[in-house]
């Protein structure tokens, strides 16, 4: 071999190298999808693939903002009252769902939420599930609802709860259509796959304890005799909103108004001064005239419901008016912020004490 032919070949040398390149990474990348299709037949599969999916640096909510007008949602409910009755459908409900959750019926990924009516003369037959179940009153006046046999009376703004295998029945003997906000654990019960249900075979089960009995016993600065002490979930039925929104103008008169949330109660279980149920937790805020919310975000994806007035709330990029009735979502640490032209009631629900229980829950105020 010359000089001349030695050098071009040394020259040649990492010319070669860097072609082989592509092939080794082609053979690697070969070699990763066989080994994966080879894994897969053994239900393996390799967590370096999917760790930043699964392991995030912060929440990402399948859930999107979302708003369900109440004059649209009432029509619809008139509507299905002339095509299936209460028996038939054993809960006449429209289920709330999320717009990016399609057929999987929940507004959040762990709450469901329906708009139920009951019209004059109907009766809901009288059953319990592992569920709880809250309701909010916002139409009508008049029907009930019977919780352990408890017969409660349904006003507008009421908060009502049903808890765990708690019987429960809806009744209307008033001339008008009845309608409220069911919220529900059931994603969460699902998720554990621990869903039971029962029915009587009575219509309606014996309510032994008139309208405002467990309040009176329970709500009142004093304690019946003999009380649970470590019960879970509040003993009292219904919230009334007569008894609550006083306090919410006692809050604002005072100055005690949120800078993010307005002047807010929290929902309590008197027994431990925890929250009402143990895996959703509930809000009553008042927002003054020309109220201003600072952008706040939190991991517990809320549920709103306007009690009175109305306003827009901002969430991120978007922007949603709502008035009376109307009921929107707020997904999961996404940043948004509530104004009021006039003074306003928001409602609000979501899994908070469920995050807390697990330590979890985060706020970035």
């Amino acid at each position: 071999m010359t000089l001349a032919s030695a050098n071009r070949a040394a020259k040649a040398k990492p010319q070669q190298k860097m072609n082989a390149r592509p092939d080794a990474k082609h053979n690697i990348k070969g070699s990763r999808a066989a080994f994966y299709d080879k894994i897969e037949k053994y239900d393996l599969a390799p967590l370096w693939e999917v760790l930043k999916d699964i392991v995030g640096k912060e929440p990402k909510s399948r859930c999107v903002p979302a708003i369900w007008k109440y004059k649209d949602v009432r029509r619809l409910m008139l509507e299905a009252g002339d095509i299936i009755t209460a028996e038939e459908a054993e809960r006449r409900v429209l289920v709330l769902e999320n717009p990016a959750l399609h057929g999987e019926s929940r507004i959040t990924n762990s709450l469901f939420a329906g708009i139920q009516m009951i019209l004059p003369g109907e009766v809901a037959q009288v059953h319990q599930h592992s569920a709880s179940a809250i309701r909010f009153v916002l139409d009508g006046e008049g029907a009930y609802t019977a919780v352990e046999g408890e017969k409660a009376l349904m006003s507008p703004g009421d908060f009502i709860l049903t808890p765990n295998w708690a019987p429960h029945d809806h009744g209307n003997h008033s001339g008008k259509a009845m309608l409220w906000l069911d919220v529900l654990d059931v994603p969460t019960i699902n998720h554990f796959e621990t869903s039971f249900a029962k029915h009587f075979d009575e219509t309606m089960q014996n309510t032994a304890r008139g309208d405002g009995d467990s309040l009176a016993r329970y709500g009142s600065g004093v304690l019946p005799d003999g009380a649970p002490i470590h019960l879970k979930r509040s003993p009292v039925i219904n919230y009334t909103y007569a008894r609550t929104r006083p306090i919410l103008e006692r809050l604002r008169k005072s100055g005690d108004v949120n800078r993010y949330h307005g002047a807010r109660v929290r929902y309590a279980n008197p027994i431990n001064g925890s929250w009402a149920l143990p895996t959703m937790g509930a809000h009553l805020a008042l927002l003054p005239k020309g109220f201003k919310g600072e952008p706040y975000r939190s991991t517990d994806g809320s549920i709103f419901v306007c009690a009175e007035g109305g306003g827009v709330t901002k969430i991120e990029d978007r922007t949603i008016e709502w008035g009376p009735n109307d009921v929107f979502i707020v997904p999961s640490w996404k940043r948004y912020s509530h104004q009021a032209g006039k003074e306003s009631v928001l409602f609000s629900i979501s899994d908070r004490p469920m995050q807390e229980a697990l330590g979890i829950w985060r706020e970035d105020a």
